[in-house]
């Protein structure tokens, strides 16, 4: 394992509030190995000890990074396995069905949090899935593979979070053409942007209070498909008042910003997980400057028009010439 981050750009808030070293995780869907190769692969390169608990799914401990979960993302079928696995039969069965649908249901590998400058280690990773045969996004043109960076919050105080919820806003067709998201993720429902109602709502003065964080999330994204899901950071915050307007089970309450743009093009020998990563500090970038943020949203309402709105692709060409400007596009 290595310690070096060669790959991934550091945010401008690299400490939590009471002085822990931040953390993020990822989630790379992706194809062309078993469970029990793509273990064996996380094992090796993170020194971890690998359990297989089901035909579906394993956990690779590592002493030094945390629990990396390795499995089939079906539910259904996680459950059937489990039943299998204390059962002791139907275990056929559930082999079978894995190997019937491996094209369509990706093989899922959930890293635990992993502090900032200890993330090289995942260039390993990538590099020895690459290697092994795995294969991303392109591979399938109906699956919609991708990659979930989950980055802890630096701070929930409801103006920090807000702050960087309006820049994703306000951002999010610019980060769409800087991820060149493929059109089989665009067009599936999973990473819908936030409406442009609320990106305007977020563009204006209403409020950096508690009640103006929730109330206004929640009324125009009361779902987890959206490219950037705030359910589970709320939730840390005030889990009842989550649920009480959203029954989502798959809600897991965790003071994180939950980014699912990113493809994942695991076949290609250039790309990593920083690129992945990377344009999310971009987004933390304007939010941690208040004053260009500040700007950038009263450029946006100038920009809009009443029926009409905001020019997707004018938007896009002077946030890029915005971030050029600032050396951080």
């Amino acid at each position: 394992m290595t310690a070096s981050t060669p790959s991934f750009l550091l945010p401008p808030r690299r400490h939590t509030a009471d002085g822990a070293r931040r953390r993020v995780g990822f989630e790379l869907e992706f194809t062309g190995l078993t469970l029990e190769q793509t273990t064996e692969i996380v094992a090796r390169v993170t020194a971890g000890r690998s359990d297989i608990r089901s035909e579906v799914e394993s956990t690779v401990r590592s002493d030094g990074l945390g629990d990396f979960q390795v499995e089939l993302d079906w539910a259904w079928l996680k459950e059937r396995a489990a039943q299998a696995q204390v059962a002791g039969e139907g275990r056929e069965w559930v082999s079978f069905l894995r190997q019937a649908t491996e094209w369509v249901v990706p093989m899922e590998i959930v890293c635990p949090p992993i502090a900032l400058d200890d993330l090289g280690v995942l260039d390993e990773l990538v590099a020895a899935l690459r290697a092994a045969g795995g294969r991303g996004t392109e591979d399938s043109p109906l699956a919609a593979y991708g990659v979930h960076v989950n980055a802890e919050a630096p701070s929930l105080e409801p103006a920090d979070v807000l702050a960087v919820v309006r820049a994703f806003g306000l951002m999010q067709w610019w980060l769409v053409d800087r991820h060149r998201v493929d059109l089989s993720r665009r067009i599936s429902p999973y990473i819908d942007l936030y409406p442009e109602a609320y990106v305007l709502d977020l563009a204006g003065d209403a409020g950096e209070t508690v009640d103006a964080l929730f109330d206004g999330y929640l009324e125009h994204n009361p779902t987890r498909n959206r490219a950037l899901d705030l359910l589970p950071l709320l939730a840390d915050i005030d889990e009842p008042r989550v649920r009480a307007q959203v029954d989502d089970p798959r809600i897991k309450a965790r003071p994180a910003y939950h980014y699912r743009l990113p493809n994942c093009l695991l076949e290609r020998a250039e790309w990593t997980l920083g690129d992945a990563w990377n344009p999310w500090v971009v987004v933390e970038r304007v939010a941690d400057d208040r004053a260009e943020l500040d700007s950038m949203a009263r450029a946006f309402r100038s920009g809009h028009r009443p029926l009409l709105g905001v020019s997707r692709a004018r938007w896009v060409e002077t946030l890029e010439d915005w971030l050029c400007r600032l050396g951080w596009a």
